[in-house]
């Protein structure tokens, strides 16, 4: 099988992110593999494992996702592509990844491409669909299980709180949701592997790509953080009393009633 994964380098989720001036300071931010996108790469690891062919994991991005590429390597994939939008690339968004990748893959033959379900950093989700549209082929959306029997593929999908059973063909394109599988952590081994598996680095150019192709769709007005919430109060006294100041409150206070 020919399985690609997608992935996104993503901030740490345990950063404390900082706002200024309508834009995320990012210079001192940790960065880590979007962690939906590890489902996709221990998916696509397992699938390979069982029924044979290569893995390979693309990122569109600037060269400092090449860290989150190696992790991945690390992780079991067989080879990385890294598309590299810095200097070409002033502000894009998922039509511009998407249009990206599917240049990318005009020429390529995948049976499986795997992505995770939403980045934890926008959670738009688009950049999968619109992917597999461009392409036209199969694609379902927040899988929680996988299993392919030639080039049938019966899938779990997540549905609000019930699942939803799907048969469908290959080629297809299926994002990832918590539950699918556990991801693994990089081995030591994997790690010093991970060294001398291939990277391609491309750039648009390369993709026969200008910078007009990829314009981006949308605009960012502005960026900020919610508002922080306040103290909650304790009411005290009979219950009675207490009753009688929330309906007070909430009527006269928070103006909800």
């Amino acid at each position: 099988m020919n399985i690609y994964v997608l992935l996104k380098r993503t901030f740490d989720t345990e950063e404390k992110i900082v706002v200024s001036d309508g834009r995320i300071e990012d210079e001192s931010a940790e960065y880590i593999i979007n962690p939906y996108d590890e489902y996709a790469v221990e998916e696509a690891i397992k699938q390979r494992d069982e029924h044979g062919g290569e893995v390979t994991v693309v990122t569109v991005g600037d060269e400092e996702a090449e860290k989150q590429l190696r992790t991945a390597l690390a992780m079991g994939m067989d080879k990385a592509v890294l598309i590299n939008t810095e200097d070409d690339v002033e502000a894009g968004d998922q039509f511009t990844t998407a249009k990206i990748l599917q240049t990318y893959f005009e020429d390529k033959e995948p049976d499986l491409i795997l992505a995770g379900n939403v980045a934890i950093d926008e959670a738009s989700g688009q950049v999968g669909p619109r992917l597999a549209e461009g392409l036209g082929i199969n694609y379902v959306t927040t899988i929680t299980a996988l299993e392919i029997d030639g080039d049938k593929a019966n899938i779990d999908k997540d549905v609000e709180g019930d699942v939803e059973k799907i048969e469908t063909s290959l080629p297809l394109l299926a994002t990832c949701q918590q539950g699918l599988n556990d991801p693994r952590y990089p081995s030591l081994p994997g790690i010093m592997k991970a060294k001398k598996k291939p990277l391609e680095e491309l750039e648009i150019d390369d993709l026969d790509l200008d910078e007009d192709d990829v314009e981006a769709k949308t605009e960012t007005i502005n960026v900020f953080l919610p508002p922080e919430k306040e103290a909650g109060r304790i009411l005290e006294g009979e219950i009675d009393d207490q009753v009688k100041e929330l309906i007070s409150l909430l009527k006269d206070d928070a103006k909800v009633l």
